[in-house]
């Protein structure tokens, strides 16, 4: 039997997956084989090499430390650069290559301690690739290069950029790779802001984030009852905007608490929650 764990995208709703991860260890549930895309290739890279021993908190240490300006660094000739068309981007991606490089322990994919593939989106031909060997922080800094704020990474001839645009979780992948159970850790969306976003940026992470999540729902119901399929029900309601990162204990809390009782709930059941979970998230006041 083959375990795979499925995480998604989510910008820094990526810390939801760290209170998840927490739970699952908890319970002895562990992968196999670990896909990932956009932030979520970010995590299970860093899971992908971890000491068992450790258990997340290496993880969850890295998440307290990244401010907005790590990831999202404000230069201004950088970003009229950006909007004059000179460049096809808005922020240098070399800050987030960095916090990849210093939380990951391989350098190449085919190295990691358990099997890693991750998703990343052909710029030319539109279509999702999975990738299990290469450079890691260059594939994994592609999965998460979001278009327009990062440029688009150049691999072995083609550009890739941001998994989540074509295949924000792929579960299908996991399905493609013989896994009989798949864990599947999303990272929910803003449902309960008390304003919309107010910075260009802000909203279009948000705006992409609401896109994403409503295609999890159909694609988790187009291949339910291929597999086992769990899906892990994050945090209800979030309030929590895109660019904030300096609420990342306040999102590993609320998502270790809710998939902890989750997981006590269903036991080894095989339980698809997500329509029902997605239904109760848009609701959310």
């Amino acid at each position: 039997m083959t375990t795979a764990f499925v995480l998604s995208g989510g910008a820094n709703l990526g810390a939801v997956q760290v209170g998840m991860l927490r739970a699952l260890d908890e319970t002895g549930v562990r992968p196999d084989v670990l896909v990932g895309s956009s932030v979520g290739a970010i995590n299970a890279a860093w899971l992908a090499g971890a000491d068992p021993a450790d258990g997340v908190e290496g993880l969850a240490d890295a998440w307290r430390s990244i401010r907005r300006s790590d990831v999202f660094p404000f230069s201004l000739r950088t970003g009229l650069s950006g909007f004059l068309g000179h460049r096809a981007s808005l922020f240098d991606i070399g800050r987030l290559k960095r916090i990849i490089r210093r939380n990951i322990a391989f350098d190449r994919l085919e190295d990691a301690p358990i099997p890693l593939h991750v998703v990343v989106s052909d710029v030319i031909h539109g279509r999702d690739v999975r990738l299990a060997s290469g450079d890691a922080v260059e594939v994994i800094a592609a999965s998460s290069a979001i278009p327009g704020v990062y440029r688009p990474i150049e691999i072995d001839g083609r550009l890739y950029m941001d998994g989540g645009v074509i295949n924000n979780t792929p579960v299908s992948h996991a399905v493609d790779l013989g896994a009989d159970t798949v864990y599947v850790l999303p990272t929910g969306y803003a449902c309960s802001l008390h304003e919309a976003p107010k910075s260009a940026l802000g909203m279009t992470l948000h705006a992409v984030s609401l896109m994403v999540n409503r295609r999890l729902s159909l694609e988790i119901e187009h291949i339910s009852g291929a597999v086992d399929l769990r899906v892990i029900p994050t945090p209800c309601p979030l309030d929590i905007g895109p660019t904030e990162f300096d609420r990342a204990d306040e999102l590993m809390d609320r998502a270790y608490e809710t998939a902890s009782i989750w997981l006590r709930s269903t036991g080894t059941r095989p339980i698809n929650t997500i329509r029902a979970h997605v239904d109760r998230h848009s609701a959310a006041r």
